[in-house]
């Protein structure tokens, strides 16, 4: 579903229980609200506050611009945060 979202590439997981989405395509959009995403920073903190999703910007682990999303949790849970993540996603301008 991550690949599948408007400005991501999500690579497939080797094995880990997380993936790390480019969000490169993101950058300079502007949220609904009017917010220029900049940063893998901006990105994380834009969708908690949009979509209420917690993400960890990828720059914390040195793979900015990207962000880091567990799937150490339900189908369902993961289902909904991805339907989230693409609403998020196609709102930017």
């Amino acid at each position: 579903m991550l690949g599948q979202a408007k400005h991501l590439k999500c690579p497939s997981p080797e094995g880990a229980f997380y993936v790390f989405p480019s969000c490169a395509d993101a950058m300079g959009r502007k949220t609904p609200g009017g917010k220029v995403l900049q940063t893998d920073q901006d990105f994380v903190t834009e969708l908690l506050e949009a979509e209420g999703v917690a993400t960890v910007q990828g720059s914390a682990f040195g793979t900015g611009p990207n962000f880091r999303v567990s799937y150490a949790t339900s189908d369902k849970v993961l289902e909904d945060a991805c339907t989230r993540i693409q609403r998020f996603c196609a709102s930017l301008t």
